[in-house]
């Protein structure tokens, strides 16, 4: 196992005047120290929508961000990350090891499943079933024939056996000192995990430009154990006695 380390905070984030980074800020929300943000189920109606509009700006920017990237930058982040994730998942002989197919600039971990393959894991790839269900988990093994899946997204076909994983990696498209989580807005990892009688270990996987203060984490968010960029392991900080995350 390794050492898992405390997310540094980047100089540049910590100089950053956050009050003209949003592309519309939910109600006050960018004066509010990000550490005391946690939207709960009784929040107004008003407030959540400021909250959804406000990720939807943020979520189109940092995948725009992701997307800029130069190739040979992308493939050097790559490497990066599956050395470090592979190091922080450790031993997975016999472990089933849900990934994913990477999408829009996510990064890219083909060559990471094959090693765990090599190394004695299962792997298995997430499904879409409907929208507003959880996500199924069909056995992958490289070289494994694929449909096209939701967003034309390739994913193991219907006939593959159904697995419940020991280890889930979902891509983030952005992430917080906490370990919440920014997706596509579909909540389909969440309602998974949530959906689970037992939880897996969850690694978030993205580029360090992923990073921002607060995702504003509502009250139907589930932190990931950590998150894997090609600079550091991500681990959540511990939240202030006199305040909630």
């Amino acid at each position: 196992m390794m050492a898992m380390v405390q997310m540094k905070r980047k100089a540049k984030m910590e100089d950053h005047d956050y009050t003209g980074t949003f592309a519309s800020p939910p109600c006050f929300m960018h004066e509010v120290d990000p550490a005391y943000i946690r939207i709960s189920d009784t929040t107004d109606a008003r407030q959540r929508t400021d909250v959804k509009r406000w990720r939807k700006a943020e979520r189109a920017r940092l995948i725009g961000d992701r997307l800029a990237m130069a190739t040979a930058a992308r493939r050097r982040h790559d490497t990066r990350i599956s050395e470090c994730l592979e190091a922080a998942i450790g031993h997975v002989d016999g472990q089933i090891v849900s990934a994913y197919w990477p999408f829009r600039g996510e990064p890219n971990l083909r060559a990471f499943l094959e090693r765990l393959t090599s190394r004695g894991a299962r792997c298995a790839l997430p499904a879409v079933v409907a929208h507003g269900r959880p996500l199924v988990f069909r056995a992958w093994s490289p070289g494994d024939p694929l449909a096209r899946g939701v967003w034309n997204i390739p994913v193991p076909r219907e006939n593959a056996e159904t697995v419940v994983p020991d280890v889930v990696i979902a891509p983030v498209v952005g992430f917080d000192q906490f370990c919440y989580r920014l997706g596509y807005g579909g909540g389909f990892y969440d309602r998974t995990l949530g959906a689970m009688e037992k939880r897996p270990r969850v690694f978030g996987v993205g580029y360090i430009l992923a990073a921002i203060p607060t995702i504003y984490p509502q009250w139907h968010d589930i932190p990931m154990d950590a998150v894997v960029t090609e600079d550091e392991i991500v681990v959540p900080a511990p939240i202030p006695e006199d305040g909630a995350a």
